[in-house]
C-alpha cells in the first residue's frame, strides 16, 4: 500500500481527467473537506456521501471519499448537525476523512460518466450530445524562423492543436517583426537601442482554456526571445471533445421491447417509465446520466431512436412528440457505475493505492 500519496495527488490526477473548468455554474466539484496536503492511505468510491458512507469509510480504514455528487451544493453558515449534510460533514471532519467530488465535470468528458453508460450498453462511435461552449481559445505568437519547429512542438506537447481526430493543427505564415530594446534589455538578436527587423513565423493554434497555463509556460520556455509576444483570443466554437450527454450506435438494431428489457437488466431498474413505443428498431441511442430532460431536443436532432436519462416530469414526456422514445431509468440507476469508473481510473494511475467500492446503496428512491 502506498502511504506517501497526498489528497492533492488524487485530486490533481482526477482534474486532469475531468477539469474543474468543465463543471456547470451551479456545481461544486473539487475538494470539499480536508487539506490538500493530508496523507491518504486508501479511498472509498461512492455516488453520494451520507453518514452511512462515512461510517463505512471509518470501518474500512479509508481516509478519502471520492464521490460523484457533492455533499455541499449551497453555502453552509453553521455546522450544528441539524440535517444529514451537516451531520455527514461533522463526522468526516472529526475522523480526518477528506471528501472529493467530481460531478458535472466528470459528466462532461469523454471517458466519464456518460462514456461508462455507453460502454455498458455496448454503443460505438460515441460523441457528446451537447458539446461545451466557451471552452476554446486561440493562441497567436511570433517566432524566429529557425525556432518555429521547436516552439510548435512544445506547444503541441502541452495540449494545443487538437481539432477532432487531428492533432498538431496550426496556421503559419512568415513575415517581418520589429522591436527595439532599451538599456535594461538583453536581446536575443539585435542591439540595445537600435530597431531590429527579424524574419518570424506567425503561429496560430487552438486549445481548451483549462490548459492555458500549461501551454503558455511551454511557449515561454521554448521561445528564444527575452520578451515573448503572444495573444489569446476567446472562441465561440463548440468544444467537440467534451460535452453533456452522449450519443452512439448499437452494432445491430434491436426491437424496442428487447432493448428495454436489456436496459432494465443492465441498470437493475425497479421500473422504467417511457413514452409510447414507435414500432421500429433501436439503433442510435442517446444517454445522459442524472437529470437529462433538458437534452431532449439534442437527442431528437441527433436522430436518436431512444433517449435514456432520468428525472423527466409528466408534461415533458409530451415533448417527445412520437419522434423518439424517452426512457426514464432513475437518477441513481443511470449513474451507479460512476464509482466503478473512479475505481478504474485510480487503480490505473496508482496501482499500489487501495481503492474500495462503497457497498452502501445511497439511492433514496425505492420501488414497491
Amino acid at each position: 500500500m502506498n502511504t506517501e500519496l497526498k489528497v492533492k495527488d488524487i485530486a490533481s490526477y482526477l482534474e486532469t481527467i475531468a477539469p474543474l473548468e468543465f463543471q456547470e455554474s451551479y456545481d461544486n466539484s473539487g475538494l470539499l473537506v480536508g487539506s490538500p496536503g493530508q496523507d491518504v492511505s486508501s479511498a472509498l468510491a461512492t455516488i453520494d456521501v451520507t453518514e452511512e458512507v462515512v461510517d463505512e469509510a471509518i470501518s474500512r480504514g479509508c481516509n478519502l471519499i471520492v464521490a460523484h455528487h457533492p455533499i455541499i451544493f449551497s453555502g453552509i453558515k453553521k455546522l450544528t448537525g441539524k440535517n444529514y449534510v451537516e451531520r455527514t460533514l461533522l463526522k468526516a471532519i472529526k475522523n480526518d476523512i477528506a471528501i472529493y467530488a467530481a460531478h458535472t465535470n466528470l459528466d462532461s468528458v469523454i471517458g466519464g460518466v456518460n462514456s461508462k453508460i455507453c460502454e455498458k450498453l455496448g454503443l460505438t462511435g460515441c460523441k457528446p450530445l451537447q458539446p461545451l461552449e466557451g471552452q476554446l481559445q486561440k493562441l497567436v505568437t511570433y517566432i524566429p524562423v529557425d525556432y518555429a519547429e521547436k516552439v510548435r512542438t512544445a506547444v503541441f506537447e502541452a495540449g494545443a492543436g487538437h481539432i477532432g481526430n487531428y492533432d498538431s493543427c496550426s496556421y503559419n505564415i512568415e513575415g517581418l517583426g520589429s522591436f527595439r530594446g532599451n538599456e535594461n534589455t538583453n536581446p536575443f538578436v539585435g542591439k540595445k537601442g537600435a530597431i531590429h527587423f527579424e524574419k518570424e513565423v506567425r503561429f496560430e493554434t487552438i486549445f481548451p482554456k483549462h490548459l492555458a497555463g500549461k501551454i503558455i509556460s511551454a511557449l515561454i520556455l521554448a521561445h528564444p526571445y527575452e520578451e515573448v509576444a503572444y495573444d489569446i483570443y476567446p472562441l465561440l466554437n463548440k468544444y467537440q471533445q467534451a460535452g453533456i450527454g452522449m450519443v452512439g450506435e448499437l452494432s445491430n438494431p434491436v426491437d424496442e421491447e428487447v432493448f428495454l428489457t436489456s436496459l432494465k437488466e443492465i441498470f437493475a431498474c425497479g421500473v422504467i417509465s417511457h413514452t409510447k413505443l414507435l414500432g421500429s428498431k433501436i439503433s442510435k441511442v442517446a444517454v445522459c446520466g442524472g437529470s437529462g430532460s433538458f437534452l431532449l431536443k439534442n437527442a431528437i436532432t441527433a436522430n436518436a431512436d431512444i433517449f435514456i436519462t432520468a428525472d423527466f416530469k409528466y408534461h415533458q414526456y409530451f415533448d417527445a412528440e412520437n419522434k423518439i422514445i424517452i426512457a426514464n431509468i432513475g437518477h441513481y440507476e443511470s449513474e451507479q457505475f460512476t464509482k466503478e469508473l473512479f475505481y478504474e481510473l485510480l487503480i490505473k494511475k496508482f496501482p499500489k493505492f487501495a481503492v474500495r467500492l462503497s457497498e452502501v446503496k445511497t439511492n433514496p428512491v425505492y420501488y414497491f
